[in-house]
């Protein structure tokens, strides 16, 4: 991935969060006929990612394949218009800005039912925690369960290599980055709230 100095995130936990609040990637590997994307949550446990797939799919049977899993943050357009410089110089052009995270690993194939339904238990209870009456694995009959356990590989990477970009205007004097959270502020579209929040906590977590 290229990414300039001022975009460069190592920060662990910075990478992490992302994962954390966005964890639905673009798993990426190479099958018999080519590459092959495929779009799947995980959950980050310690220093590895666990999944799930059906059978069918061509990653439970690549076991041990090299991997690059893809997690994307906010983004959004960046509007010169923003910035108090251009209204100076007119010196500034739009741009886009954004957050990801690539982890590259290898790819283990697990078929354990026990496995498995500890990840479905430990994936619906979190991503159940804000409804008002959270649905459980035990909520269903245990042998739909059973069936939908047959019907599932698990999967699980261990990163051996983790780099994040986030693209949020470090390249910008202070003044120009204030203007761009108030301006995504102001727009309120998809997503500008995330983008604008994510560019203030950056700014709060600077060394």
């Amino acid at each position: 991935m290229y990414t300039p100095k001022h975009f460069v995130e190592s920060r662990v936990e910075s990478l992490h969060g992302l994962i954390r609040a966005y964890p639905f990637a673009t798993l990426v590997t190479r099958a018999a006929d080519g590459l092959t994307a495929n779009h799947l949550p995980f959950e980050l446990v310690g220093e590895v990612l666990h999944g799930h797939v059906a059978r069918g799919n061509e990653l439970a049977r690549l076991d041990g394949a090299e991997v690059l899993l893809v997690f994307q943050g906010p983004d959004g357009y960046i509007s010169p218009n923003w910035y108090p410089s251009k209204h100076e110089t007119g010196r500034e052009v739009p741009t886009w800005n954004y957050a990801v995270v690539h982890v590259h690993g290898r790819l283990r194939v697990i078929d354990d039912a026990t496995w498995l339904r500890r990840l479905l238990e430990t994936l619906t209870d979190h991503h159940e925690a804000g409804q008002p009456q959270p649905w459980k694995i035990s909520d269903a009959p245990d042998d739909h369960i059973e069936t939908s356990l047959r019907a599932i590989v698990g999967l699980e990477v261990s990163i051996d290599r983790i780099e994040g970009k986030f693209k949020l205007s470090q390249n910008h004097p202070a003044r120009n980055r204030a203007g761009v959270i108030a301006g995504l502020r102001e727009r309120d579209g998809d997503g500008d709230a995330e983008l604008a929040a994510w560019m203030s906590q950056q700014e709060e977590s600077k060394p």
